[in-house]
């Protein structure tokens, strides 16, 4: 507020331009500041002469929601509507356009859900009954030659029963 006034001030001696380029703010922000502050309401912009009427997009609306279209994108039924009756109620993103003023631009096709699944979780209450594994790569006395080291685990005690060092990882058949 103070560079405001500052600049008010100096603008009646110097101009607002000057003023301006000596407080280092740009020209137009001077001019701005000049011009007394806008009150009311700002005024909205006229409605397109080309814009759908209340009646048209009510008829898009039904025809979108309508038992034959509900599942449908809205592009697909402007494909369809030209195809079969070769009827155009108006361009497919105007469609998106209605639809996301009714708050209806959810997903339109009914989806399958898909089941959550358990995780499965061993339990094991006393030793030798659950037994797990793991594979560990050794680093071999070559560049970029590594060993799997595989070692059984009992999963109640953290016992290790077995173990074997393999010389390369044969694939699963």
């Amino acid at each position: 507020m103070r560079l405001k006034a500052a600049l008010e001030e100096l603008a009646e001696e110097v101009g607002v331009a000057d003023a301006s380029e000596a407080l280092g703010v740009p020209r137009s922000t001077g001019y701005r500041w000049q011009q007394p502050p806008r009150l009311g309401p700002r005024r909205r912009r006229p409605p397109s002469p080309r814009a759908l009427s209340g009646a048209e997009r009510k008829e898009v609306l039904d025809t979108l929601c309508s038992a034959r279209f509900v599942d449908e994108a809205p592009t697909t039924v402007h494909a369809k509507l030209l195809d079969e009756d070769q009827r155009y109620l108006c361009h497919p993103r105007t469609m998106y356009r209605i639809l996301s003023a009714e708050k209806a631009t959810s997903e339109r096709r009914a989806q399958r859900r898909h089941p959550e699944y358990k995780k499965p979780e061993l339990l094991a209450t006393g030793p030798n009954q659950v037994w797990t594994w793991d594979v560990t790569w050794l680093r071999g006395p070559v560049r970029y030659k590594y060993y799997p080291l595989y070692v059984i685990i009992d999963l109640y005690s953290r016992f290790n029963p077995g173990w074997m060092l393999a010389h390369e990882s044969s694939p699963a058949r």
